[in-house]
């Protein structure tokens, strides 16, 4: 089964995804953590995004799309994937679709996590990495920043997969544990 987890910056798409990948034994896909590992590789791609997000902006598509295609091309992919953070826009949605079909894959659910952006900034705001270290994307002005993006990018791809029966929502705002059950009721009724 192949997912995609929406939501804006912080809303829980990869703490969700991990539990998913764990209990389902599907691959998450983080396009944060690829490009993380770009930046932290210097590699060109990561040269450019480090620039990018340290703006609180989105990567352009054709390196997201790229990325993307090589990623569920793994073998690791076999038993099914969760997007975590792509598509971010409606181009990269309809150039996934075109990607999987032929592929001969689908998306089995598109599931929306719906919280309330003044309290993403303060959770954002105060989570830290493994080093007890802030993202610098986790800044505060840079997190009201994603969100704007988000706004203006993200949020306007939701009708595309409305008008194909193929969005669910979940409230985001919920306990893990919570939101995570409603995420496992979602995907026992389209599997």
């Amino acid at each position: 089964m192949n997912i995609i987890l929406l939501g804006p910056p912080g809303a829980g798409k990869g703490t969700q995804a991990k539990r998913l990948e764990t209990m389902r034994g599907m691959r998450q896909i983080s396009t944060g953590d690829m490009l993380r590992a770009e930046v932290a590789a210097e590699t060109s791609i990561g040269l450019d995004a480090k620039a990018i997000m340290a703006k609180g902006q989105f990567v352009p598509d054709p390196i997201m799309v790229q990325m993307i295609e090589n990623r569920i091309s793994q073998p690791d992919c076999t038993q099914g994937f969760i997007l975590d953070g792509f598509p971010r826009t409606e181009s990269q949605a309809e150039a996934l679709d075109v990607m999987l079909r032929k592929k001969d894959m689908n998306i089995a659910a598109v599931i929306l996590l719906d919280v309330a952006e003044d309290q993403l900034v303060e959770r954002i705001a105060s989570r830290r990495d493994e080093a007890g270290m802030r993202r610098p994307d986790d800044e505060p002005d840079v997190v009201r920043a994603r969100l704007k993006v988000y706004r203006d990018q993200t949020a306007p791809i939701l009708p595309y997969y409305e008008k194909g029966g193929r969005l669910e929502r979940v409230d985001g705002m919920k306990s893990v544990e919570d939101v995570g059950l409603a995420i496992d009721a979602i995907l026992q009724r389209v599997s």
